[in-house]
């Protein structure tokens, strides 16, 4: 692939893409890593049996947290198989719940577990990362199939919950401004949803957000 992936305002080549997408991988993983560094550091130099005791415990913290990370990257971003393979749900709701549920997230997942093209998945993976986004304080998201045929619809639902006005145009393919490696992740999307022949959008309901691609 060649030619630019979006031919709106703000074209971006697949290259571009390929190295926003790392970049995106590399900062999700840069926290994770660093703690567990800085872990073995203090083990290495502090004789101190409770300091060790912490260190150890952020060591295992942290290195769950990346291993999550790492699982949850492979279908969301990964190749995940050959051309036209297929991914279960069930696989896709491990690695959410792994990565997004925890004390501030609730996860409640109302889809059949069934193979699905693999693309399809990505989306469903990459729509859960935008709609954890419109809920900075933490809340619930709920899963299920869209209403008026295939795709999904997840809604999100805590304090303050919104979605900006620039992910809704990443979303689209049309941004206003130039994609960084904050943006691709939403701009991702759409070219996700896009290519399963679906439109995806991100939208408030009430006090809730709804992110959908049918």
């Amino acid at each position: 692939m060649s030619g630019p992936i979006s031919s709106g305002p703000m074209a971006l080549g697949a290259l571009d893409l390929a190295a926003l997408l790392c970049s995106r991988v590399c900062h999700d993983l840069i926290s994770p890593v660093g703690a567990i560094v800085n872990g073995i550091e203090v083990l290495e130099e502090d004789t101190d049996e409770e300091t060790r005791t912490f260190a150890l415990d952020l060591i295992q913290k942290s290195a769950r947290n990346a291993s999550a990370r790492l699982q949850f990257c492979r279908l969301a971003f990964g190749a995940a198989g050959s051309a036209g393979a297929q991914i279960e749900t069930g696989d896709a709701e491990k690695v959410a719940r792994g990565l997004l549920e925890d004390d501030k997230v609730k996860i409640t997942w109302n889809l059949p577990r069934e193979l699905k093209p693999k693309n399809q998945v990505k989306l469903l993976l990459n729509m859960l990362i935008v709609a954890v986004g419109t809920i900075p304080r933490g809340g619930s998201l709920t899963v299920e199939p869209a209403p008026d045929g295939p795709g999904y619809r997840i809604t999100a639902s805590g304090l303050n919950a919104r979605v900006t006005a620039i992910v809704a145009e990443l979303l689209g393919g049309n941004p206003t401004q130039p994609v960084d490696a904050h943006g691709i992740q939403p701009f991702y999307t759409g070219i996700l949803a896009r290519d399963c022949g679906f439109s995806v959008t991100a939208a408030a309901e009430g006090e809730t957000v709804v992110v959908s691609a049918s």
